[in-house]
């Protein structure tokens, strides 16, 4: 039996296998949701915010 996923944006099943041109998503429309989402930082991996070391002017690059 192959196996099934939920679409992560509208939670319909999606069978997993090479013919799922958009898996885990069911479709390009819930692919490019998801997408928007992540651009417009509405979700994001949870975690300490990334230190940049500050540099000096006299740095060389």
């Amino acid at each position: 039996m192959p196996t099934q996923v939920d679409c992560p944006t509208c939670g319909s099943k999606v069978t997993w296998s090479p013919k799922a041109t958009y898996r885990p998503f069911c479709s390009e429309r819930c692919k490019l949701i998801d997408l928007g989402e992540w651009a417009n930082e509405e979700k994001a991996i949870p975690g300490e915010p990334a230190q940049i070391p500050e540099q000096s002017a006299n740095d060389d690059f």
